[in-house]
């Protein structure tokens, strides 16, 4: 298959497993059902491919958000820009080691306004763009917020702190926000490594990172060392807080989709974290 092919051939695919067309109208009711309200904060992950043949795309999915939490709620994603790292630990692909030192003089430094992200999706990647959309300075982890309390989420991100008590994910927490899962995997559910850092394990491995910044103006290679997080048994830790607390599924689109209290999530994970990681 043509490489230029393949973006229609995917399109072609959702629009044959869709019913009908998904509109602004039917995302407002769906996230009405899975607990979305005026005023909320919420994280959103979610993939567009799962929820279906959608008018308008990846504006349509966004622009619903914003209207169900409204101005006076915050909407934020994950924004992540894991290719901007320390070469020597990439696995998806991995690189030949006479790169390595080439990558680190030459990455181009995290800018907050145009830095894509990567493997994100496309409603994130649109959803950084947007005007008033605010992203914050790590330039692996970043996250992007809209709405009442934006600015506060993403206005300080330290780059040795990247999901912990000073990061977005920690001022999430203190907001009491809520988390939505859309046709998204637990695995993928950044608030989770929240609960890893307030888990506090004394033998919780510590790595070596890199990425390029701007300091005072001028690219640097910068290194800092951090928790070596690990997301294998979040889907484990997901499940069996829905089954502990009664949550279910609901479907956003043709998406299977979850909500979340994140304090109820992240405290429930801390205890599982303590009690079952070795």
């Amino acid at each position: 298959m043509d490489i230029m092919t393949e973006p229609w051939e995917n399109e072609k695919r959702i629009v044959e497993s869709t019913k009908e067309p998904i509109t602004k109208k039917r995302l407002l009711k769906d996230l009405y059902t899975a607990g979305v309200r005026p005023g909320d904060t919420i994280i959103v992950h979610a993939s567009m491919k799962s929820i279906g043949w959608i008018v308008g795309g990846a504006v349509t999915v966004i622009e619903a958000l914003m209207e169900a939490v409204t101005k006076e709620g915050t909407l934020v994603m994950p924004t992540q820009s894991t290719d901007n790292g320390e070469p020597s630990q990439w696995v998806a692909p991995p690189v030949p080691e006479d790169w390595w030192d080439i990558i680190r003089k030459e990455m181009p430094p995290y800018n907050p306004a145009t830095t894509p992200t990567r493997k994100m999706g496309i409603i994130a990647e649109t959803f950084r763009k947007y005007l008033e959309v605010y992203r914050s300075a790590h330039p692996q982890a970043s996250f992007a917020a809209w709405g009442k309390n934006a600015h506060h989420v993403i206005q300080i991100h330290p780059i040795d702190d990247v999901f912990g008590k000073n990061s977005p994910l920690g001022r999430l927490y203190d907001l009491n926000a809520k988390i939505l899962l859309i046709g998204i995997g637990y695995n993928a559910n950044t608030s989770l490594h929240h609960a890893e850092f307030r888990a506090n394990l004394p033998n919780m491995p510590r790595k070596t990172m890199g990425a390029a910044i701007l300091e005072d103006g001028k690219r640097v290679w910068a290194t800092w060392e951090q928790f070596d997080y690990n997301d294998d048994d979040f889907p484990e830790i997901a499940e069996t807080f829905e089954k502990t607390k009664g949550y279910s599924a609901v479907h956003i689109g043709q998406a299977e989709s979850h909500t979340f209290s994140m304090v109820e999530l992240v405290n429930f994970a801390i205890e599982w974290i303590q009690k079952n990681r070795d």
